[in-house]
């Protein structure tokens, strides 16, 4: 029979799980404020593909500094072995820039609305798959948590259009394809970040997904330069706020809390986002979005008070 653990550590462990809650917080919120900037870029006629380009070519060198720096003082976690560098690869690729790429492309045909109720079926997704792959139990605060943040968002976003769109059962694949691969993502950071350290997984997964984004703007012809200055203003913002400092932030969430809390965490997102929309670009906020936005808070605290067992 198991030890029960000390005063000391019970501290210990929930102080653990604050700091977890606390970092996928600020980079979820973070992470919300690129829908702004990129709203405020497209005042200057920039497309999308440009605008995607800039920042991820502004983030590289910041990984790439960063993942080095990294490597001088990473004695304490363990040794990057050659499987593990095929995990990293995959995951930059298909967990980051392909998730990205097919959310995008589901667009086309899905309304935005659409696109946010089928895209938030990740963290489920999530839940069942570590139980299928890795027979990681599912709590039953952990349902009951992703049940009232499920509700929440489809309340916050009850004034968009939730048409089908042009073709529905491809966008519908896109978006539910994007949904696994990221749901993928977030597993292999809460498998790979604890023992190789959060901030050498994030470094060296977001490396290959940066290049990865940059070689498809290149083939794509979208230009880089020649812009309006403005515009690499606000790709250096994004990058710097909106990618790099929350992708390590929210690593060292996922490996404080575990990828099925960190996912349902992540729900607080779309809240985020609606908030920032109405007081940076005065767009309305009515009181069934605000009951939407006090479910999803609600599933977050929830999993926030939970003690992870």
């Amino acid at each position: 029979m198991a030890n029960p653990l000390t005063l000391e550590d019970q501290s210990a462990y929930l102080r653990n799980r604050r700091l977890g809650l606390l970092c996928l917080l600020s980079g979820s919120i973070l992470f919300s404020c690129k829908a702004i900037v990129i709203k405020l870029a497209y005042q200057y006629a920039v497309s999308s593909i440009s605008l995607l380009g800039l920042r991820m070519a502004f983030s590289l060198p910041l990984f790439l500094l960063i993942g080095y720096y990294r490597r001088e003082r990473s004695s304490t976690h363990g040794k990057v072995k050659r499987g593990d560098y095929v995990a990293l690869v995959l995951l930059g690729i298909c967990g980051y820039y392909l998730a990205s790429y097919t959310d995008f492309l589901g667009l086309r045909y899905l309304s935005a609305g659409m696109e946010r109720l089928i895209l938030f079926s990740y963290p489920t997704m999530v839940l069942v798959l570590q139980l299928m792959i890795f027979g990681v139990p599912i709590r039953r605060v952990q349902w009951i948590a992703v049940v009232i943040c499920y509700g929440g968002i489809t309340l916050a976003f009850s004034g968009a259009d939730f048409s089908a769109g042009s073709n529905l059962p491809l966008g519908a694949g896109l978006i539910l394809l994007s949904a696994l691969l990221y749901s993928a993502f977030v597993i292999g950071s809460g498998r790979l970040a604890p023992r190789l350290g959060s901030i050498r997984f994030t470094s060296m997964a977001l490396v290959v997904a940066s290049v990865a984004v940059l070689t498809h703007v290149f083939f794509s012809g979208a230009p880089l330069l020649g812009l309006h200055y403005m515009v690499y203003v606000y790709g250096l913002i994004m990058a710097v706020f909106c990618t790099v400092i929350p992708s390590y932030l929210m690593t060292e969430g996922i490996r404080r809390l575990g990828a099925g809390d960190a996912a349902i965490v992540g729900a607080i997102g779309p809240v985020a986002t609606i908030v920032l929309e109405y007081f940076v670009l005065g767009e309305s906020l009515n009181l069934v979005q605000g009951l939407g936005a006090f479910l999803i808070i609600s599933g977050v605290v929830l999993i926030g008070r939970s003690k992870g067992n």
